[in-house]
């Protein structure tokens, strides 16, 4: 490594649905030369498998058994993040509906978290310039030695409205129920559940617009660059 060149640093970044986590990861890693990995898609990469395969996403025993089938490869280029099931581009599929309803109670399930945790430590490790991994358990569980832990929150009418712009003709009031309900479900599992690391930094993205959000984090992370 030259002199100068700045260390690896891994950054993760947590947070319910619709606070923004994806857009503002993916230009932190852009714009830092950081690869980028968006864990929700892992675990909805997993779910899709579940669902074409007949799996019955009510039975956790029936999940934990098959759990270790699909194989799951991340691209982590934040300019283009590529996710494949058994060689099967599934960028388009993990979003449906369908995949949306079941995503919680399959990654409730310890064998699948236990799987994806491990291929997201993997992923982590392997990115010589550094990563920003972003999902609901990375500062506390993934990666609980990131150089810099942040957990970004919004208000539930922010984060619907933002959702619902995503969700083409969404409505508005039913995003928010289902993003509550979600975000219940996710921080009320046994395993692993979205919760914020004691030591990080909480940035609330209500008032703020994507750029500012993104201008908060690099600085953030530029300023733990710097102090190593």
């Amino acid at each position: 490594m030259e002199n100068g060149a700045a260390q690896p640093v891994i950054v993760a970044i947590d947070g319910p649905a619709g606070t923004g986590k994806s857009s503002t990861s993916k230009a932190v890693a852009a714009q830092l030369g950081l690869s980028y990995l968006d864990t929700g898609a892992q675990y909805r990469a997993i779910t899709w498998w579940m669902v074409t395969n007949g799996i019955d996403v009510d039975d956790p025993s029936a999940i934990a058994a098959v759990a270790g089938k699909p194989e799951i490869v991340s691209g982590t280029d934040p300019a283009h993040p590529t996710i494949t099931v058994d060689g099967v581009d599934v960028a388009g599929p993990i979003r449906t509906q369908e995949v949306s309803s079941q995503v919680s109670a399959v990654s409730a399930v310890p064998e699948v978290r236990a799987r994806i945790t491990e291929l997201q430590r993997s992923v982590a490790t392997a990115a010589e310039k550094g990563i920003v991994v972003e999902g609901r358990d990375i500062g506390t569980t993934v990666l609980p030695d990131a150089d810099l832990k942040i957990f970004l929150t919004a208000s539930p009418e922010a984060r619907a409205a933002r959702r619902s712009g995503e969700l083409k003709g969404a409505d508005v009031h039913a995003t928010r129920e289902a993003l509550i309900k979600r975000d219940a479900a996710d921080s009320s599992r046994k395993t692993s559940p979205l919760a914020k690391a004691d030591d990080a930094v909480e940035v609330d993205t209500t008032e703020l617009t994507l750029t500012q959000v993104i201008e908060c984090v690099v600085t953030l992370v530029e300023e733990k660059r710097a102090g190593k």
